[in-house]
């Protein structure tokens, strides 16, 4: 098999939860091995989080595939030297324990990073290590209404969280993408980093667009289900037998709907409706009006009038559709990973160079590895 961008390239994590782990298990895609600290007994509290995958966590699975499990207890002194020992080793340290604990056992980014020059280090915390909120906890719902998301989801009767963890999954991603320049850097170099992600910072970055639009407009965006604040038409509209999503970028696809999949090109050029900030306005009457053209029409003759005219639609699928989404099963986007209780299915990465199968290795059990590991490293 052809090698993949990050093989040889190890990479130590004390992480729990989401946010780091998420991290490195995209690095273990592109080949990097993983070694994961874990707590002896209980290992990672996300092992815990439920029993839905042949008796295993969700999100557990999800996020550790590639990786290699140490059960260490960092309280005892001989443990902590193996953890230190490991990231002396390594070319990249992870970490997201809580605020002060990494310093506390000798594994604060100086630190390891004066033993190890050319070492990577990636802190992962929920709002910095500086600022009034440093030595807060954070959890991804609490970080979303910090960063004003819950503002922004839900109904006009009720916010409401966003249905993923998009707070752990902005600072995953954050922390990836900094790995990686790290690495770039040092190959350059030869010098290590350290690199500091704060979910708080991560997500706020994502709330870019409602910022602007609330700090320079003067208005909070409106929660609105799954309409848009700012563009109209755009979201769920009823027709004869279900409900089509529609999403109108520009002038032109405005007129192909009022003229080909409405039928109804009168509506281009009612002043209601000219322009998109005349939309969002009277987006009410503008509801009605496009329900009252597709009453009668199925919405499968609905998807093809909105193809035919070049306007982006969709149908909302349930998870039990999506994991048979006929795209993905196309593209050939599903694998078979391993667990400790049996095979799972699980979508490949994207952005995996051409001609290269990413890493799909199984998802480990707690401590698996130790005994080998310690041996590796000189612990046995």
């Amino acid at each position: 098999m052809t090698a993949l961008p990050l093989d040889g390239v190890v990479v130590v994590a004390l992480e729990q939860a989401v946010a780091a782990p998420f991290a490195t298990r995209q690095l273990g895609d592109l080949g990097a091995r993983v070694i994961k600290i874990e707590r002896p007994g209980t290992g990672d509290f996300a092992r815990a989080y439920d029993e839905t995958v042949h008796g295993q966590s969700s999100h557990f699975v999800w996020l550790n595939r590639n990786k290699e499990s140490i059960a260490l207890d960092l309280k005892d002194e001989a443990d902590r030297a193996v953890a230190a020992g490991l990231v002396a080793k390594a070319d990249v340290f992870v970490q997201n324990l809580a605020p002060g604990a990494s310093a506390r056992l000798g594994l604060d980014a100086e630190t390891v990073r004066a033993a190890n020059p050319g070492l990577v280090v990636c802190t992962i915390s929920g709002y910095g290590s500086s600022g009034p909120y440093r030595e807060k906890k954070a959890y991804d719902l609490l970080v979303q209404c910090e960063a004003g998301v819950v503002s922004l989801t839900g109904t006009p009767e009720a916010p409401a969280k966003a249905g993923i963890p998009v707070a752990d999954i902005a600072a995953g991603m954050y922390a990836y993408s900094g790995i990686l320049a790290a690495l770039y850097e040092r190959e350059r170099t030869g010098a290590g980093a350290s690199l500091e992600v704060s979910m708080l910072d991560s997500l706020a970055e994502w709330a870019g667009f409602p910022y602007y639009f609330a700090n320079y407009g003067g208005t909070q965006p409106q929660r609105n289900g799954a309409k848009h604040a700012a563009i109209a038409p755009y979201g769920p509209y009823t027709v004869d037998d279900g409900v089509v999503f529609i999403g109108v970028q520009n002038h032109r696809e405005w007129l192909a709907l009022c003229e080909k999949v409405l039928g109804t090109p009168e509506l281009a050029v009612d002043e209601r409706f000219a322009g998109n900030t005349a939309r969002v306005a009277n987006d009410a009457e503008l509801t009605a009006i496009i329900e009252g053209a597709l009453a009668k029409v199925p919405a499968a003759e609905v998807e093809s009038r909105l193809d035919a005219a070049g306007i982006a639609n969709a149908r909302m699928r349930t998870m039990a559709e999506f994991a048979d989404h006929p795209q993905l099963s196309a593209r050939n986007r599903w694998r078979r990973v391993g667990t400790p209780a049996g095979e799972v299915s699980a979508l490949i990465p994207p952005g995996v160079p051409p001609g290269r199968e990413p890493r799909m290795d199984p998802v480990p059990a707690l401590g698996e590895h130790s005994d080998a590991i310690r041996a590796e490293f000189g612990f046995a």
